[in-house]
C-alpha cells in the first residue's frame, strides 16, 4: 500500500510510455510542490518504462500491474494499493502547467458535493485548440449521445477564453479527472469490463445518480496529445463508441427513459451503418453490428451491473443533460458549436 503525504495522488497509468515521461514527468514533478504526491502505475509494459522512471524521478512512487487488461483495469488494480483523499487519473500523455494542480483541489475542497472535476483541455499538436476528448466539459443529449464545449462531433473550436469559467458538467474525461477517493471506492470505481472508452462517463454518471456533482474547472490548463493507445477514428475506437455507450445506457439510465430509448437508438445505430454502408465504409457497418451483437450477447451480465446500480441510488442530479437532440441539431439545424445551441450550464 502506498501512502501519500499530501492529500492528492497524481496516478499516471502508463503502457510503454518512455517517450511521454521525457516530455511531460519534468513538469508534472516541478509542479507537485504545490500539494501532491506523484505516482507511476506500470501497466505490463514491454519497454523500459519503469526502469527509466525509478532512475530519472527518484520522488516518483511506482507499482507494477502485472498484466494490462486496459485502461479501466488498470486503474483498477493500482487504486486498490494508493492511499489518499484524492486521486487524479492522468494519462502519460498529458502536459501539465504553472498552477494547473490548485484550481481543481480548491473546487474539491470547496464543495462536499463535488465527486469529480476536470481541466480545461487543449491539443497538445495545436495548442491554441480544445482537445477532442474532454475539452470545455461533458455533456449528454436526451438520447445518450455525448459531446464536449469546444468540440461537438467533427468541429473543434479555438480558445479565446470562451470557456473559462467553472461550471457543472455531465462527465469529465478520463484522461485528466480529479476523484474523490473514498466515494469512487463506494460507488465501485471503474467498470473494467468496459475496458477502454467511455469508463469514466460510466463513472460520473454513477455519482450523478448518486446526488453529486461533476465539475468542470476553466482556469486549470492542461494539453492532450491524444490518440496514443487508441487513435481517433479507428475500428477499435468505432467499435468501443457503439458497444460501450449502449452498456451505459443499460448500467445508469432511469427504466422509464430505458424502455424506449434503447430500441431507438438500435434504429438509430441502425441508421448510422447504412449510411457508412452506402458511402462504401462495409467494414465499419459491420464493427457497428458487432458491437450490438456484443452488447445483447452480455445483456445479463449488464442488467445484473444495472441492478448493482439501482442500490446506490438516491436523488438523480440530471444537470448537463442537453434535453435535445445534438445529432438533430448538428447534422440538420448546423448548430457547430457549444454557443450555436443557446444554452447555459449550471454555474459552479
Amino acid at each position: 500500500m502506498i501512502v501519500c503525504h499530501k492529500d492528492t495522488a497524481v496516478v499516471i497509468l502508463s503502457y510503454n510510455g518512455t517517450k511521454w515521461h521525457e516530455l511531460f514527468l519534468p513538469k508534472i514533478v516541478e509542479q507537485a510542490s504545490s500539494g501532491y504526491d506523484v505516482i507511476l502505475a506500470d501497466n505490463a509494459s514491454t519497454d523500459d518504462t519503469l526502469q527509466y522512471v525509478q532512475q530519472n524521478f527518484p520522488s516518483v512512487k511506482t507499482l507494477q500491474i502485472a498484466v494490462n487488461h486496459g485502461f479501466a483495469n488498470g486503474y483498477y488494480e493500482a487504486l486498490k494499493q494508493i492511499k489518499a483523499k484524492y486521486y487524479i487519473l492522468l494519462s502519460a500523455d498529458f502536459e501539465v502547467t504553472d498552477h494547473w494542480f490548485p484550481p481543481l483541489h480548491a473546487a474539491m475542497e470547496s464543495d462536499g458535493k463535488m465527486a469529480a472535476c476536470q481541466p480545461k483541455i487543449r491539443y497538445w499538436r495545436d495548442r491554441e485548440c480544445f482537445e477532442y476528448a474532454g475539452a470545455g466539459g461533458g455533456f449528454m443529449d436526451k438520447y445518450g449521445y455525448m459531446f464536449c464545449r469546444g468540440r461537438v462531433f467533427f468541429d473543434i473550436e479555438k480558445d479565446h477564453g470562451q470557456y473559462d469559467d467553472n461550471i457543472e458538467v455531465f462527465w469529465a474525461s478520463g484522461g485528466c479527472i480529479m476523484l474523490r477517493s473514498e466515494l469512487y471506492h463506494k460507488l465501485g470505481g471503474l467498470d473494467n469490463d468496459l475496458y477502454a472508452h467511455m469508463e469514466e462517463i460510466d463513472l460520473c454518471w454513477r455519482f450523478k445518480n448518486a446526488g453529486h456533482k461533476i465539475g468542470y474547472i476553466g482556469n486549470s490548463l492542461v494539453y492532450h496529445v491524444g490518440g496514443s493507445v487508441i487513435s481517433y477514428g479507428s475500428p477499435q475506437k468505432l467499435y468501443y463508441n457503439f458497444r460501450n455507450n449502449l452498456i451505459l445506457l443499460i448500467k445508469n439510465e432511469k427504466r422509464s427513459r430505458l424502455m424506449w430509448l434503447f430500441p431507438l437508438r438500435f434504429i438509430l445505430d441502425g441508421l448510422a451503418g447504412m449510411r457508412l454502408l452506402f458511402t462504401g465504409n462495409v467494414k465499419h457497418t459491420f464493427i457497428i453490428v458487432k458491437a450490438h451483437f456484443h452488447v445483447y450477447r452480455d445483456l445479463g451480465k449488464w442488467m445484473k451491473r444495472r441492478n448493482e446500480n439501482k442500490k446506490m441510488i438516491t436523488v438523480r442530479n440530471e444537470e448537463g443533460i442537453y434535453e435535445r437532440s445534438i445529432v438533430w441539431d448538428y447534422f440538420l439545424l448546423k448548430r457547430k458549436k457549444f454557443s450555436d445551441l443557446k444554452w447555459i450550464p449550471k454555474k459552479l
